[in-house]
């Protein structure tokens, strides 16, 4: 029923550049935009799963960590290409405090009490907290060595060299996950399962929702700052909150489904893994791209770090035993609450 409801909202994408075309812009397009990604998430989500049914975990796991985070790439590129360095930062920021406190939040309390991997909570976590504390360091290193105020020139060099290294360290991690995969995929063979797509629809379907998810997001950039003026929520929570929530709607979706079925290990590593991917492949990726655009300074707020620090040490207390419950994920939902009040007060 879900899944009938995702691919019958699509509709909202022609309905955008139909709006767009006819001259409607602000408040009205930036919802039709953002209502319009969550189908589109869901779609390149399908699309990648059916064609690794056919390709094997090597090509599905590229596929996945290059179209996977696709909405939140995409969006964060066509931001810097309008010099919105704002909404670059705090989306990111959004994407993986949302990942780590609301989607396994919420997935948990869907859910119910059950064991999780604490080698893979911490794995996560970690890679979260690496990032966030490389980029500290390049937020605040130049000024610590001048004596004076940063600027935009020494950030993106700083910025640059730290997105080199997280970039390595995920093309580790994702390699030896994938040889892992191809082990485990070795003896059950390289065919298709059951209801499986074809090869030619999962790539052309994967295609044109990556063509259509690019036109999407540029339209709802063009309105970030228009809605967020108009509503008063500014551009800081307008993107680390709402934009956060529409780029990660597919996971949340996900997550929340698989652990309503009782798979509730599996719903905390979506949760966990979007956060960590974010962290260490789209947050580098979109500063190395941005210098084809423009140089991207990724000095983060103070009230960014602390949505950093809140988002891997309450879920590393409440997980960190291997053991997750309903109240835990509320736990963390009240977390984010906390967050967005944070990020709100700032916005202001």
């Amino acid at each position: 029923m879900t899944r009938r409801i995702l691919w019958a909202a699509t509709i909202l994408v022609p309905i955008d550049v139909v709006l767009a075309l006819l001259g409607v812009h602000g408040t009205a397009l930036f919802i039709v935009s953002a209502l319009a990604l969550i189908p589109l998430a869901f779609a390149i989500g399908e699309s990648t799963d059916n064609v690794g049914e056919h390709t094997g975990p090597v090509v599905a796991g590229l596929l996945n960590a290059s179209f996977g985070n696709a909405p939140e790439l995409l969006i964060s590129l066509f931001a810097v290409h309008e010099g919105l360095f704002t909404v670059v930062r705090a989306s990111l920021t959004g994407s993986v405090v949302s990942n780590l406190l609301l989607v396994l939040g919420t997935a948990l309390v869907f859910g119910r009490t059950a064991r999780v991997s604490r080698r893979s909570v911490f794995a996560n976590l970690g890679q979260v907290a690496l990032a966030a504390g490389l980029f500290g360091v390049a937020t605040l290193l130049p000024s610590v060595l001048t004596g004076g105020e940063s600027r935009p020139a020494e950030l993106t060099s700083y910025a640059v060299v730290i997105a080199a290294v997280l970039l390595a360290i995920y093309l580790v991690i994702t390699t030896v996950h994938i040889r892992r995969a191809v082990r485990l995929h070795r003896d059950n063979g390289p065919d298709a399962s059951d209801g499986a797509w074809s090869l030619t629809r999962g790539l052309v379907t994967l295609g044109l929702a990556t063509v259509a998810t690019a036109v999407v997001s540029e339209l709802l950039t063009g309105t970030i700052e228009t809605f967020a003026e108009h509503t008063g929520l500014g551009q800081f929570f307008t993107s680390a909150i709402i934009i956060a929530i529409v780029g990660n709607a597919a996971e949340h979706g996900g997550a929340v489904v698989v652990a309503a079925r009782g798979n509730v290990a599996l719903a905390t590593e979506i949760g966990l893994s979007s956060a960590a991917q974010v962290a260490t492949f789209v947050i580098p990726a979109v500063v190395l791209i941005s210098l084809l655009l423009q140089p991207l300074p990724m000095a983060f707020q103070p009230v960014e770090f602390v949505g950093y620090a809140l988002a891997v040490l309450v879920p590393a207390v409440l997980l960190g035993r291997g053991r997750v419950s309903r109240a835990k994920g509320a736990a963390l939902v009240i977390t984010y609450a906390v967050v967005g009040v944070l990020f709100f007060v700032v916005s202001r």
